[in-house]
């Protein structure tokens, strides 16, 4: 075999991870860059969720002129092998050891394969939506609450290894996660990754923190969120509670709108601060990703990487579904943000470019954002003050 040829299957097979994409293109260049390649397929996680993606009745059609990745942060207090969090772990994430699992960041990826600009769809955690396999409930339960119960029936079934549990009911977890995403936005997932709480502490100490930009101070003591106004940079688990804080004006709107700017700033710093050429920090980045990230198993690494490049340049574009109202009540008196599921539809469907139906005009659509040196915008959309070049301020 070549070595051309080697190189070519040598890429394919590690194309695993959303942190260690940016490690290859980084790297193409120097001499880490086939210990990386090693190192990051040894420390990699990886789900066989594609495998039962088929099962998934009224799936949209596979090849729809896009690779669309569903992104999903969990707050599971276990590392990504399902072993619980020691307890001074979980005292530096601030937070507390729960068996339940909530994925408080959905985002889904579209990269269209005609290479035109890709988009970041956000879904509040707080959607209401019909969950398969369980209930309607807030779409950010789907996976924690179905992996409960799946687990439950394996036990009673005489599944006595925990591992083995373990593993199923986060795939069963995973699946209606993915339902749900599909028959909400109408888009096919493609590919899965996800990050836990653990993970995303991680990876902001080894960057060295992240540069974001508050219109004023703001504290929450559920989250720990304590932050002065103007420019600052977070990391660990001040960087958590930036991205956690639920007393915000907007809600859930105004937490993905800092979650939009804080993955768009993370992944400058990623690019930006010599991780892929110090060993000190590649290893420090490896630990997280052993740790923390969960992929597919065909997850392709060269579009993704592309795709990593387009958020630091700030090309892509960020965006939230519409909402009907994001302070609304269930019947189980839970607070819930509601949704037109068919303005959703026919929103996302211009969004990507397909022809859809007029929206309801119930439905509240949040502008769409481009988050980089030519537009900054704020949580309402308007134009934001511009304290350092390319750091947008938020509420």
């Amino acid at each position: 075999m070549s070595a051309a040829a080697r190189a070519k299957k040598t890429a394919l097979v590690a194309g695993r991870t959303v942190v260690a994409l940016v490690a290859v293109t980084t790297l193409a260049f120097s001499g880490y860059f086939w210990t990386a390649l090693r190192l990051v397929k040894q420390n990699t996680n990886t789900t066989q969720i594609l495998e039962v993606l088929d099962d998934i009745p009224n799936s949209p059609p596979v090849e729809d002129g896009a690779i669309d990745i569903l992104l999903v942060g969990s707050d599971s207090r276990t590392d990504a092998q399902g072993r619980p969090l020691p307890a001074d772990v979980l005292r530096k994430l601030r937070t507390e050891g729960t068996d339940t699992v909530n994925t408080d960041t959905i985002i889904v990826m579209r990269v269209p394969r005609n290479g035109g600009k890709a988009s970041a769809i956000s879904i509040p955690r707080d959607t209401y939506v019909p969950i398969a396999g369980f209930r309607e409930d807030k779409i950010n339960s789907a996976y924690g609450a179905v992996k409960f119960l799946t687990a439950e029936r394996l036990q009673a079934e005489g599944v006595s290894d925990q591992q083995e549990r373990e593993r199923k009911s986060d795939e069963a977890g995973r699946k209606a996660l993915v339902q749900a995403v599909q028959e909400l936005t109408g888009m096919r997932v493609d590919h899965y990754a996800e990050i836990n709480l653990y993970g995303f502490y991680l990876l902001t100490e080894v960057i060295g923190g992240v540069k974001v930009c508050l219109k004023a101070g703001t504290s929450d003591p559920n989250s720990g969120a304590n932050f002065a106004a103007g420019e600052q940079v977070i990391s660990g688990g001040d960087a958590l509670s930036f991205v956690r804080q639920r007393n915000m004006p907007g809600g859930d709107l105004g937490r993905i709108a800092r979650q939009q700017v804080f993955m768009s700033q993370a992944m400058k710093q990623l690019l930006s601060a010599g991780t892929f050429t110090d060993p000190g920090k590649m290893n420090g980045l490896l630990d997280a990703v052993s740790k923390s990230v969960v992929v597919d198993e065909k997850l392709d690494l060269a579009t993704l990487a592309t795709q990593a490049q387009g958020l630091a340049s700030g090309n892509v574009e960020f965006a939230t579904i519409p909402v009907t109202n994001i302070d609304a009540r269930n019947e189980r008196g839970q607070s819930v943000v509601t949704v037109d599921r068919e303005a959703v539809k026919a929103w996302v469907a211009q969004l990507i470019g397909e022809t859809p139906k007029p929206a309801p005009s119930s439905a509240t659509p949040t502008p769409s954002s481009r988050f980089g040196p030519e537009k900054l915008l704020s949580l309402d959309g308007s134009h934001a003050v511009q304290v350092q070049p390319s750091v947008p301020c938020v509420d």
